[in-house]
């Protein structure tokens, strides 16, 4: 006997999806998280959900809460330190609440954006400080917004936003890009942007939103203020897989490898949403991942008896 038939690792979008499809189909259910809402609780207003209103993250996280809990998902705040595998039974170590067993194991605890560990961040998150263009860019039509990177992500991130915003600054600590080459020629072919290279951001500032930048130039030493409206964060993310290093395989990023099924190296043990390697971290991308990642861990639990086709609503 375990304690459940399946514990999920994180409350994000995919973590509280996975959950709605083990209790609806009877599954004895148990989330652990650090928190409710992962990295959909970091952007202000969402529209692009399908089915609801425009609202901030949060709150459609709390729906998906609510939702999960209706279904009999119980939610326990906390963190697994490590996963044993014992023949078929896993053994999660939780940081202060002792141990717990299940017969399967989803994994949903996502990625954690890299700080820059400067004044104003915190204190502007969600309020002008984003971690994704995808989600935040609309938001800054005619208006100033600044990107902090030099990888794919950044590069992406202020074409994106030139399409919208009158205008954008790219703030790179170093001469040169990481990103892909074809990307920095589209990226420098648009006027609207201006790179400000061998910069790095000192503070950020504002009232109740976001209204300027302090940015050092590391090659002379100036100190300057640039005022925009929204600054993007796009210097990288870290996987916490540690815990788990031992039963799946990461690709380089340290994301967890799985196939079309949201199966990894182990055969009790699922993943979704950007915690893997599936392109595209979005929170409606995250829930269909959950769901998938659920309805595999039923089939099995069910000894392959699950439908590969499962027309339930």
């Amino acid at each position: 006997m375990t304690d459940y038939d399946v514990i999920i690792i994180g409350a994000g979008a995919a973590g509280l999806t996975a959950a709605i499809y083990t209790c609806r189909k009877k599954l004895k259910t148990l989330v652990v998280s650090a928190d409710v809402g992962g990295q959909t609780n970091l952007t202000n207003h969402i529209e692009n959900y399908p089915g609801v209103d425009a609202m901030p993250g949060p709150s459609l996280m709390q729906k998906f809460r609510e939702n999960a809990e209706s279904f009999g998902a119980e939610i326990k705040m906390g963190k697994v330190e490590k996963i044993l595998k014992e023949k078929n039974i896993y053994r999660l170590h939780l940081a202060e609440n002792g141990e717990l067993t299940c017969r399967a194991v989803i994994l949903c605890h996502g990625k954690i954006h890299k700080e820059l560990g400067i004044p104003g961040e915190a204190k502007f998150l969600g309020k002008g400080v984003s971690t994704c263009a995808t989600c935040d860019a609309p938001l800054f039509r005619n208006k100033s917004a600044a990107v902090v990177g030099g990888g794919n992500s950044a590069v992406e991130a202020a074409l994106e936003l030139a399409v919208v915003a009158k205008k954008v600054y790219l703030i790179h600590r170093r001469d040169e890009f990481r990103a892909d080459e074809i990307s920095v020629h589209k990226l420098k072919e648009h006027k609207n942007i201006e790179l400000l290279l061998s910069y790095c951001p000192l503070e950020i500032k504002g009232e109740k939103f976001v209204k300027s930048v302090v940015v050092k130039n590391l090659k002379s030493n100036a100190v300057s203020e640039v005022f925009i409206d929204g600054l993007f964060v796009e210097i990288g993310f870290v996987v916490e897989n540690e815990m788990v290093k031992d039963l799946v395989k990461v690709n380089q990023q340290g994301e967890i490898i799985i196939d079309d099924r949201n199966r990894t190296f182990d055969a009790g043990i699922f993943a979704a949403g950007d915690v893997t390697t599936v392109p595209y971290k979005q929170t409606v991308i995250s829930a269909g991942e959950g769901a998938i990642a659920a309805l595999e861990c039923y089939k099995y639990l069910t000894g392959g008896k699950g439908s590969m086709i499962d027309w339930g609503k």
